[in-house]
């Protein structure tokens, strides 16, 4: 059985985070992405689920980290609903999501449905055109950072997949401490797809990047588990 709430201590960053369950991911083509597997058609089992992790927030962290397997757009009405229900009852701050590039022109419009302050996080995975797109199959093309910066408040990075290199690497961390003040960065977990690991890459970056810890606004995940949800 799935673990979906979890609370986060971290100075300067403690959370709760919710793992929701949602409709199919729209894009859904991601060469490293099994996480869909935890979609459904069954709207009903969607809220019946998502009901009641949302009925476990207490709020006493004041920030809630709200995933699921896909995009933030990909959950039932009714459990939109009850989110912002929980967020009002709750006392909730501020509000963290997650979203496929692709829903990006509604992003300001579910801001200002809210009457907190909410960011978006986008699974960029790498700055790099031709890997993003090419090798991991993202479906997210840009014309420059400052494009990704009108959208997106936070940006989701992978290290260690076999076909990147350190140089990939080394340009996407600088790009995330430079432009954005919240991001993730994890460590790829070979599972059920094809994508392979790349052991050397993954021990260059422990030794090169350990920092990244310090950052109260930087996830740095080891593992797919790291967050304490199972996404």
């Amino acid at each position: 059985m799935l673990n979906r709430y979890v609370v986060i201590d971290k100075i300067g960053f403690s959370r709760e985070m919710l793992l929701l369950k949602g409709l199919p991911c729209r894009w859904g083509k991601c060469t490293f992405c099994d996480y869909i597997h935890d979609n459904s058609l069954d709207i009903a089992e969607i809220n019946h689920i998502n009901f009641d992790i949302l009925s476990q927030v207490t709020g006493e962290k004041g920030v809630l980290d709200v995933i699921n397997s896909g995009s933030i757009f990909e959950l039932p009405e009714e459990s939109l609903r009850r989110l912002h229900e929980v967020i009002e009852e709750k006392n909730i701050k501020e509000l963290l999501v997650e979203s496929h590039w692709s829903y990006r022109k509604r992003f300001l419009a579910f801001k200002a449905s809210f009457d907190i302050p909410v960011r978006i996080r986008v699974g960029i995975e790498s700055f790099n055109t031709h890997f993003r797109q090419n090798v991991l199959d993202k479906g997210m093309r840009f014309e420059s950072i400052e494009q990704v910066k009108k959208y997106a408040d936070a940006v989701c990075l992978m290290v260690g997949i076999k076909g990147q290199t350190r140089e990939m690497i080394e340009e996407d961390i600088k790009i995330l401490t430079k432009h954005f003040t919240h991001g993730a960065v994890s460590i790829f977990t070979e599972n059920t797809t094809s994508v392979q690991a790349d052991p050397e890459l993954i021990k260059w970056f422990y030794d090169s990047y350990g920092h990244l810890e310090d950052y109260p606004f930087i996830d740095v995940l080891y593992n797919n588990l790291d967050y304490g949800v199972n996404a």
